[in-house]
């Protein structure tokens, strides 16, 4: 049981400034609300788009951190997992970083795609410091009211962390993909999200996947998620990597490709890659990098594409993460992904870091 009354955590306190390490007050519980102390919390691509302003609407100053584990220190009233289950105080948990999906409006009841409700909330990224410990670069973070934790059960802390908000992801861009058993898959991009699409397009059954990325360290990386070849873009031409998916795929091109590079050109591309009557999801393309253009007839209409946007992820998709990663073929993946530890006052370092490429998954001990 905690008896602070302030946690220590990094604030943004908006675009193109510094991250300022505060002393934030700790919350007064509401009923059924609890306070976790958190373990380990990302700091990935998303943070990086909130540093440089590329989001709109976020009520800086803001705590980022959209995903973390740790520890519920102080429960208030109660807190049920899925099945009904009583959370107690020592527990180990993640949560669902989205919160307030109202299940009540036409896109949550007719269109199922809870993703797209208006009255979402997104911890570390629309909720402010005003609204309170809500970001998961701090000691600790408020678990309000009606949000969801999922037990971590035999995953580990640094294991869960390792596919950390680009898993769920993933597995949105896979499951809109429709991936299945002999599929050849291409994914673009060798960051977080390409990584864990790769492993996800294996695990489902996909007989070759391929991915173009860079620099080479990450294609190594690409490679022992499961990869069959990789080829790195730097100084190649579109026409250059074209010629290498076709001779990778039997003149066809691929049966999926998953874009998740985030710049503008892989989307035209993604649709030149892909074999007639093949599949394209989007899913890189999370912040406005501006326009780029396309032959409507040539690149879509002609091949017979389906192409498939993917915003975000929702519940299903964390729970489901987190069970691939108590498999042991999830363990065996997702393990291998390099861990690079940052203190509080160090995330201005990690930012960078990430930005860079440097480092493939950065995680924020909470302490000074």
């Amino acid at each position: 049981m905690s008896t602070k009354q302030v946690a220590v955590a990094a604030v943004m306190p908006g675009p193109n400034v510094p991250v300022e390490v505060r002393e934030v007050p700790l919350p007064e519980l509401e009923p059924d609300s609890g306070l976790l102390k958190v373990e380990l919390s990302e700091v990935c691509g998303t943070d990086v788009h909130l540093h440089d302003g590329r989001l709109a609407g976020v009520p800086y100053p803001i705590i980022p951190g959209h995903v973390s584990v740790g520890v519920l220190d102080r429960i208030r009233g109660t807190l049920r997992d899925i099945n009904g289950h009583r959370f107690a105080e020592g527990d180990r948990v993640t949560f669902l970083d989205v919160h307030r999906t109202c299940h009540e409006c036409w896109y949550c009841l007719v269109a199922k795609a809870s993703i797209r409700c208006p009255h979402r909330k997104v911890y570390g990224i629309t909720y402010g410091v005003e609204d309170g410990l809500t970001g998961g670069w701090a000691e600790y973070i408020y678990i309000k009211p009606g949000v969801r934790c999922i037990r971590m059960g035999d995953v580990g802390s640094d294991l869960f962390m390792a596919g950390g908000c680009s898993l769920p992801t993933a597995l949105h861009a896979v499951e809109r993909g429709e991936v299945t058993f002999g599929d050849a898959v291409l994914v673009l991009g060798a960051g977080p999200v390409g990584l864990s699409a790769i492993g996800l397009s294996v695990l489902r059954g996909a007989r070759r996947v391929l991915c173009i990325g860079a620099p080479d360290d990450r294609l190594s990386y690409a490679r022992m998620m499961g990869a069959k070849a990789t080829l790195d873009f730097t100084g190649r031409s579109e026409s250059d990597r074209l010629e290498w998916v076709l001779k990778e795929t039997e003149g066809r091109g691929a049966d999926v490709t998953i874009e998740c590079t985030g710049v503008p050109e892989a989307v035209p591309q993604a649709m030149r890659f892909t074999r007639d009557a093949g599949r394209v999801v989007v899913v890189g393309q999370y912040t406005d990098h501006g326009e780029i253009a396309f032959n409507p007839h040539v690149d879509l209409n002609r091949k017979h594409l389906d192409v498939r946007g993917c915003w975000g992820s929702d519940y299903s998709h964390f729970h489901r993460g987190i069970d691939t990663l108590a498999t042991p073929a999830g363990v065996a993946l997702w393990s291998q992904i390099e861990l690079k530890r940052y203190t509080l006052s160090q995330v201005n370092e990690a930012l960078d870091d990430v930005a860079a490429g440097r480092s493939i998954k950065a995680l924020v001990v909470p302490r000074r």
